[in-house]
């Protein structure tokens, strides 16, 4: 029998990239269907003690796992009607609203032509060539795909939740049946885990929205701002996109309320809630809630969501943090892919004990003597 002979370092990172690469494409060229299939795969494992609960009172297995399904979809469809409330309220002041937006264009302008040198007929001209190459950019295919695409996904979604919880089993016999028998433990292992950080990552981040919602809240109705349940709950939703949603919903809040309050103070006072909620909600609530389950350091945050949601939109930057912390679990678990597992993690070099690296390169020293002496 021939022994093994470690592979060169070259070989190893060459099939790593290669691997990467394939991943890479096949996300985006079928996001159609992986996104919506990802999406339910997390509804899945958070609805899973859910259906665990209705077994153990004596329900089937169907009725238990339609009886999960059917919460979920209560619980979205009360907050759907609790913004369409919303909606509908914004959308009778449509008239005055506009009006205000007139106004404030018209300030807007006079300031630009003051402080610019720029006429009205030129400031109409860029105004008239941005337009044009918005709308070049959303005709064709691609504005379907953007309507139909989340309708789609909503109504695949609860039958994919479903099917998922139903073929739970066997699905995670064929993920073992995948490897070597005495890789078994190991692979349960690493499922085991990927099922914890899900599920508390999932309920970390219901349980931060809800406090971002309700802080913003608080806030824009203690200054008397029009909306304000309407603009924190989308603000908390826009939030669920790591560093990305919390600059764009306080930049929307912004908006909305000068539309409505032309005062100074008022909108000073919009940005400096939507600015404390937004620390608070980056130094307590993130760090005890949702990172404390999801060790991932910022750098690999940031560029996962960039990269997230040039692959799939809006939905990718979602995924890309549950992402990023399955194939961290995967990685530390799996001989030769842990050094990808420490470029995720976020312990850094003052984390770390003294003399931890020597130890690790003593360790690495090691390994290489006993596979020459092999």
């Amino acid at each position: 029998m021939i022994p093994d002979t470690p592979r060169p370092f070259y070989h190893r990172l060459s099939h790593s990239l290669l691997s990467l690469a394939i991943i890479t494409a096949a996300i985006y060229f079928g996001q159609d269907i992986l996104v919506p299939l990802a999406l339910s795969g997390l509804l899945a494992v958070l609805l899973r003690p859910v259906e665990n609960w209705f077994i153990r009172r004596g329900m089937h297995k169907v009725m238990a796992i339609l009886m999960a399904v059917a919460l979920a979809i209560t619980v979205v469809a009360g907050i759907t009607f609790m913004l369409s409330v919303q909606l509908s309220e914004f959308t009778d002041d449509l008239p005055r609203l506009k009006q205000s937006f007139n106004d404030v264009y018209r300030n807007v302008r006079r300031w630009i032509r003051r402080e610019y040198n720029l006429t009205y007929s030129q400031q109409e001209q860029y105004l008239k060539k941005a337009q044009a190459q918005t709308l070049e950019s959303l005709q064709g295919a691609e504005t379907l795909g953007m309507i139909t695409g989340p309708l789609g996904t909503l109504l695949l979604m609860p039958f994919y939740v479903f099917l998922l919880l139903y073929y739970r089993t066997m699905l995670l016999n064929f993920l073992i049946a995948l490897f070597a028998k005495q890789h078994f433990k190991r692979v349960r292992e690493v499922l085991g885990q990927v099922k914890s950080i899900i599920q508390s990552y999932m309920v970390g981040l219901l349980i931060e929205t809800a406090s971002v919602a309700a802080l913003n809240s608080i806030g824009l109705l203690l200054l008397g701002v029009e909306y304000a349940i309407l603009m924190s709950v989308v603000a908390a939703i826009l939030n669920l996109i790591p560093y990305i949603g919390g600059i764009v919903a306080t930049f929307m809040a912004v908006a909305v309320t000068l539309i409505n309050h032309q005062d100074v103070g008022t909108l000073l006072g919009v940005l400096g809630v939507f600015i404390v909620v937004q620390i608070i909600d980056n130094n307590l609530l993130v760090p005890l809630i949702v990172a404390s389950k999801v060790r991932i350091n910022a750098l690999v945050s940031i560029i996962g969501v960039l990269v997230g949601g040039a692959l799939a939109g809006v939905a990718g930057m979602f995924l890309s943090i549950p992402a990023i912390a399955i194939m961290k679990a995967i990685f530390d678990r799996v001989e030769g892919l842990e050094p990808w597992g420490l470029l995720l993690g976020d312990e850094t070099p003052e984390e770390n004990r003294p003399g931890l690296f020597r130890l690790n390169r003593r360790r690495i020293r090691i390994k290489e003597e006993g596979s020459n002496s092999e």
